[in-house]
């Protein structure tokens, strides 16, 4: 079967990339983008875990209601494929892949995957920033080339990112004057640096990687956005918040549904959003950092 439209979402096994799968199936037909059969990349690093995932979408009462799925009559298809944004091969392999099974482009990458640890040391910083701002920049550097003069980057950010009273003054307004990626990664590792001398605290920082891995991953989008723009691309990149969501990261806690937590990506990636790039989204309009 060939297809008008390719998107991937990265770490879509469980949780808010799950959802944002099976929303973008259910959303596509009334999309301005839809011009035809769509073909959507389950992604996540374990095999076992992704193809349970797939053939709970394939049995989906929504789905199936809406008759979604290319299976029954729909637009929608979904394939499973390993990646785990935490191992360059890994990204290098999907990447090859979809240059050589698309060669004209895929339209939306949607980087979901992320990790969040219990404890706080310098190891468990080192691992959260590798998955969670490294993994998110390196898969962002090495899939844009993919993406299709139109498409679109959808970085999952988090309100724990936000630029908010947890970082000092001096803290938040590096991040603010931050332009490109090299002024963002250094300022992830002046946090591993501060961590692994145990005064972060006294250094303006809190003392939640989770939290710092997220602001890098917001303003890298940003900064990624600009330069891409400054080259004369077309491509839409934005971050985005989700909402505190019910999902096993929170422990089932949260106010919002994985499905109400998948709007405001699958917006950012099927609807138009007037050409706007380089912002940081929650409840599908662009907040201050």
């Amino acid at each position: 079967m060939s297809y008008t439209r390719v998107g991937v979402v990265t770490g879509a096994n469980k949780g808010i990339g799950l959802a944002i799968v099976r929303n973008l199936a259910l959303q596509y037909p009334k999309s301005p983008l839809n011009n035809g059969p769509l073909l959507i990349y389950l992604t996540a690093r374990d095999n076992t875990k992704g193809e349970e995932a797939l053939r709970s979408l394939q049995q989906d009462s929504q789905l199936t209601k809406a008759k979604a799925l290319t299976s029954d009559g729909g637009l929608a298809e979904i394939k499973y494929h390993t990646l785990d944004i935490a191992d360059s091969k890994s990204i290098a392999s999907f990447a090859e892949y979809l240059q050589n099974t698309h060669g004209d482009g895929v339209d939306f990458i949607i980087n979901n995957a992320g990790i969040a640890m219990q404890g706080f040391d310098a190891n468990v910083v080192k691992t959260t920033l590798g998955c969670n701002y490294y993994g998110t920049l390196e898969a962002s550097n090495t899939f844009l080339p993919r993406l299709k003069e139109t498409g679109r980057l959808v970085n999952l950010g988090s309100m724990s990112g936000h630029l908010n009273s947890q970082f000092s003054d001096a803290v938040r307004e590096d991040f603010l004057a931050s332009k490109t990626v090299p002024d963002v990664t250094k300022l992830m590792e002046r946090f591993t640096s501060a961590v692994e001398a145990g005064n972060e605290k006294k250094q303006g920082w809190p003392s939640a990687e989770y939290a710092v891995s997220k602001s890098g991953v917001i303003g890298m989008t940003r900064a990624v956005a600009a330069a891409e723009k400054a080259k004369g691309s077309k491509v839409l990149i934005n971050s985005c918040c989700p909402g505190w969501v019910q999902t096993d990261m929170t422990k089932g806690k949260g106010a919002k549904t994985p499905d109400e937590g998948a709007k405001t990506p699958v917006m950012l990636a099927l609807e138009d959003i007037g050409g706007r790039s380089g912002l940081f989204w929650q409840h599908e309009r662009p907040i201050d950092w």
